[in-house]
């Protein structure tokens, strides 16, 4: 569970509706930073038939407190800096 200011450094960050996110697959254990505005994504999962990428959305869905259903991936399927987009409440 992130710490209570990372989650609203979050949300400030996702007050657009979208969030970029740089996401390293394959870490040792699953981990959210934000480093100089940068959000930093570490996910176990392997990058491999979309593992990665399902995993990036629970983390980062957990990480703001909202359902898994909410979020989606824009652009960056394949990609080390995705775009998410966040429905509005």
């Amino acid at each position: 569970r992130p710490s209570p200011a990372l989650t609203e450094a979050l949300h400030a960050l996702a007050a657009s509706g979208r969030i970029e996110v740089r996401v390293t697959p394959g870490a040792s254990r699953d981990e959210v930073k934000l480093d100089d505005g940068t959000v930093q994504l570490r996910v176990t999962a392997p990058p491999a038939d979309g593992a990665a990428n399902e995993a990036v959305l629970r983390l980062l869905a957990a990480a703001l407190g909202r359902p898994r259903r909410d979020l989606t991936l824009l652009r960056g399927a394949t990609a080390r800096i995705k775009l998410v987009g966040i429905a509005s409440d």
